[in-house]
C-alpha cells in the first residue's frame, strides 16, 4: 500500500489585537487631551493686549507668547515617532500630558514676560506630542473599519478648537482675567492625565527602539531650520519681510538647514524623521493636502472676525459668535463623514470637500461688502466651512493608506505638523495679503477720486450741501466731506483686499480638487488602508 503522508495542521489566523477597555473611552480621553492642546494655539490671540499691559511689556513684545510657543511646538511635532519609540508611546503620552499641564500652571501664575514666555516653551513642547499621540493612539486602537468614526472624533477637536479658541479667549479675558486661559487647563489636563494612565496602553506590534543612538545633528538641523521658519512667518509681515536683513538671515537659515535635515535623515540609519515614506505618493499628497487644510482653514478664522472687527465694528464676542454656527455645521458633519469612510472610497469623499470648499470660498467673493448683515455673515461663514468637515478625516486615512502599522507615530507626527505649518502660513500669508492688495486697491480708487472726475464731484457737492444744511460752513463742510470720502474709500479699499484673500483661497482649493484624483482608492470594505488601484 503507499504511504500516506498528513497534512501539516493549519495554524488558526492570529487574533487581532483589541484594548482592555472600551475603545470609545479611550477615544474621549485622548481627544479630550488633543483638545485641550488645540485650544492653546488660538485661545491666547485676544489676549495679548492685556498680557502686555498686566506685564508692562510693548505689543510687539507680548507676540512672542504666541511665537514661543509654535516654535516649540512645530520642533516636536515631526519627532514624535521617533520619542514615542525612544520612550515608549505610552509614557511618551503621558509625559506630554505633565509637561503641558504643569507648564500651565506656571503660565498662568507668571510673574513677568520673560517667565510666560519660558513657560510657553515648554508648553508648547509638551503640546506638541499630544494631536500625534492621540491620532496615533486612535489608528491602533480601532480596526481600519472603524478607523474614521475615530478620527471624527479627533478631526472635532482639531478643526473645532480654533473656531472657539478666540472667543472663549476673550470671554475669559474680559470677565476674570488672562491668567485663567492657562488655568482651565488644569482640571481637564489631570483628568486626561489619570484616565490616559489607566486605560491607554502600547499595543503588541509597537517597536521600541533599543541601543538607540541620539542624532544630535538631525535634531539640531531641525531645530534651528524650523525655529527660523516659525519665527519668520510670525514676524515677517510686521518687519516688511525681504526688506528686512533679520528676516531674509532667518529664511536663508531655515532653507539651509531644513534641506540639509532631509539629506542628512536619508542617509541615516537611525534618522529622528522618517524622510523615506515620502516615497509614497498617496502619504506625500496627504501631506501636502493636510497642509492646504492648515492654510484655508486659519486663513477664514483670521479674515472673517478681523473683517467684522475692523469694518464692520463688531465686538470680539459678536465676532465669535458668526463663526460659532460653522462650528456646529462641522460637529454635524464629522460623525456622517466617520460613516462614509466605512462605505466610499476616501478620494471621493476629499474630493467632495475641497469641491464644497472652492464653491465656498468663490461664492464668498460675491457676498462679502460692507452692508452685510450679522445673519447673513453668518449663513456665509457656514457655506465656508461645508467642505471642511469633509477633509479631515479622509487625508488623514489617505494618510495611512500603504504605511505599515508600526509607522502609525510617525504617520500621526508628520500629519500633524504639516496641519500646524499649513496654519503659520495661512495666518502670515492672510495678514501680508491683506495689507498689500489693501495698498493695490486704495491706488486704484484714488484714481477716481479727483477733482476732473464727475461722479466725484457730484458726490463730493451733494456731501458738502447736506453738511451745511446741517449747520456746517461751507470751508468746513468740504473738508469734512473729503474726510468722509476718504475713509469710504479705504473702507472700499480694504474690503477688496478680503475678497482677493477669498479668491485666492478658492483657487488653491480648487488645484486640491484636481490633485484628488490622483490618490490612490482604496478599499473601504477591505479595511480602508489596502489601495487597490
Amino acid at each position: 500500500m503507499p504511504e500516506t503522508t498528513e497534512a501539516p495542521p493549519v495554524a488558526a489566523p492570529e487574533k487581532p489585537w483589541q484594548p482592555r477597555f472600551n475603545p470609545w473611552v479611550i477615544a474621549v480621553v485622548v481627544a479630550m487631551a488633543a483638545f485641550m492642546e488645540v485650544l492653546d494655539t488660538s485661545i491666547a490671540n485676544v489676549a495679548l493686549p492685556h498680557i502686555a499691559g498686566n506685564l508692562g511689556a510693548s505689543n510687539d513684545e507680548s507676540t512672542w507668547v504666541l511665537t514661543s510657543y509654535l516654535v516649540s511646538n512645530a520642533i516636536v511635532l515631526p519627532i514624535t515617532g521617533w520619542l514615542s519609540g525612544l520612550f515608549g508611546r505610552k509614557r511618551f503620552f503621558l509625559l506630554c500630558i505633565f509637561l503641558f499641564t504643569l507648564s500651565s500652571l506656571f503660565c498662568g501664575a507668571a510673574p513677568s514676560l520673560a517667565t510666560l514666555i519660558l513657560c510657553r516653551v515648554i508648553q508648547g513642547a509638551g503640546g506638541g506630542g499630544l494631536q500625534p499621540m492621540a491620532q496615533a493612539i486612535l489608528a491602533d486602537t480601532f480596526p481600519p473599519q472603524k478607523r474614521g468614526l475615530a478620527f471624527a472624533l479627533y478631526g472635532i477637536t482639531a478643526v473645532l478648537a480654533p473656531t472657539i479658541g478666540p472667543t472663549l479667549g476673550g470671554w475669559i479675558t474680559d470677565n476674570y482675567s488672562w491668567r485663567w486661559i492657562f488655568y482651565i487647563n488644569l482640571p481637564v489636563g489631570i483628568a486626561a492625565l489619570l484616565l490616559a494612565a489607566r486605560m491607554v496602553e502600547d499595543p503588541p506590534f509597537f517597536k521600541r527602539l533599543h541601543g538607540v543612538r541620539i542624532d544630535f545633528i538631525g535634531i539640531g538641523l531641525l531645530a534651528v531650520g524650523i525655529g527660523a521658519l516659525q519665527v519668520l512667518l510670525d514676524k515677517g509681515q510686521e518687519d516688511d519681510w525681504f526688506g528686512s536683513h533679520f528676516i531674509t538671515a532667518l529664511a536663508v537659515t531655515s532653507v539651509v538647514c531644513l534641506l540639509s535635515l532631509v539629506i542628512w535623515e536619508f542617509f541615516n540609519d537611525q534618522p529622528i524623521i522618517d524622510v523615506h515614506m515620502f516615497r509614497s505618493f498617496n502619504f506625500a499628497t496627504a501631506n501636502l493636502m493636510m497642509f492646504m487644510l492648515g492654510v484655508v482653514l486659519f486663513s477664514s478664522l483670521v479674515v472673517m472676525p478681523q473683517f467684522l472687527q475692523t469694518l464692520l465694528g463688531y465686538t470680539a464676542e459678536s465676532a465669535g459668535l458668526v463663526l460659532s454656527a460653522s462650528g456646529l455645521v462641522i460637529l454635524f458633519e464629522m460623525p456622517i463623514v466617520g460613516v462614509l469612510t466605512g462605505k466610499v472610497p476616501v478620494k471621493y469623499i476629499m474630493a467632495f470637500g475641497w469641491l464644497a470648499l472652492a464653491v465656498g470660498m468663490y461664492y464668498s467673493t460675491q457676498r462679502l461688502d460692507l452692508l452685510i448683515s450679522f445673519r447673513s455673515a453668518a449663513i456665509l461663514r457656514v457655506i465656508q466651512a461645508l467642505g471642511l468637515g469633509f477633509l479631515f478625516v479622509p487625508i488623514t486615512l489617505a494618510a495611512y493608506i500603504g504605511i505599515s502599522p508600526d509607522k502609525a507615530n510617525s504617520v500621526s507626527g508628520l500629519v500633524n505638523f504639516m496641519r500646524n505649518i499649513g496654519s503659520s502660513v495661512g495666518t502670515s500669508m492672510v495678514t501680508t495679503l491683506l495689507a498689500r492688495r489693501a495698498q493695490v486697491h486704495q491706488t486704484m480708487l484714488a484714481y477716481h477720486t479727483t477733482l476732473s472726475d464727475l461722479p466725484f464731484q457730484n458726490d463730493l457737492s451733494g456731501l458738502s450741501r447736506q453738511l451745511v444744511a446741517s449747520g456746517a460752513s461751507p470751508a468746513d463742510a468740504q473738508a469734512t466731506a473729503l474726510a468722509r470720502i476718504y475713509q469710504e474709500l479705504l473702507a472700499q479699499a480694504q474690503t477688496l483686499a478680503y475678497v482677493d484673500v477669498f479668491m485666492i483661497l478658492a483657487v488653491a482649493a480648487a488645484i486640491m480638487f484636481v490633485l484628488t484624483w490622483m490618490v490612490r482608492r482604496n478599499d473601504p470594505a477591505g479595511g480602508g488602508e489596502v489601495a487597490v488601484g
